[in-house]
């Protein structure tokens, strides 16, 4: 059975091969549509601020993907691409050549101790739902009426209240 996911990108390190954060961001969703993935879109890259100790500014993208792996697997192979790329373990929210997060899943929720979909911090972070509704505005929310068209302006609604 094929499911849909959610993957948010981020990068703010250059990278020796693949440039800048926008271009590595560039070549990373280009790995992400080769078996056992198929790409369906992709969000138009966006610089963000960082979050926590990092000082340089991110690039942030989304994608969906179809594929038969389940929530585990796509992780593990996010994990291997972020390897790939040059990406390593350390600060966290430190400044990173790749970061791969599965945000949503057409299945629904999905609870481990290394997962947890969706993402625990979703409706908090503008540069992951700039990008996400931008390709997928009416994808709902599991156990919510919420798309991520209405979380975006929600989002937008709280940053302009004085």
């Amino acid at each position: 059975m094929r499911a849909t996911y959610l993957v948010a990108l981020g990068s703010n390190r250059c990278h020796g091969r693949y440039g800048r954060p926008a271009q590595l961001l560039g070549a990373a969703i280009a790995r992400l549509d080769r078996a056992p993935v198929r790409l369906i879109a992709q969000a138009p890259v966006i610089s963000s601020a960082p979050i926590g100790p990092s000082h340089r500014r991110y690039a942030n993208g989304a994608v969906l993907i179809e594929t038969s792996l389940a929530p585990a697997a796509l992780l593990a192979w996010l994990k291997v691409i972020e390897t790939e790329f040059g990406r390593r373990r350390g600060q966290r929210w430190g400044a990173r050549v790749l970061d791969l997060d599965i945000v949503l899943w057409s299945g629904g929720r999905h609870q481990t101790r290394s997962l947890q979909i969706p993402h625990a911090q979703l409706a908090q972070r503008d540069f992951v739902l700039g990008p996400a509704s931008a390709i997928a505005p009416r994808w709902r929310i599991p156990r919510s009426a919420l798309s991520l068209h209405h979380l975006k302006a929600r989002l937008d609604r709280s940053r302009q209240l004085p």
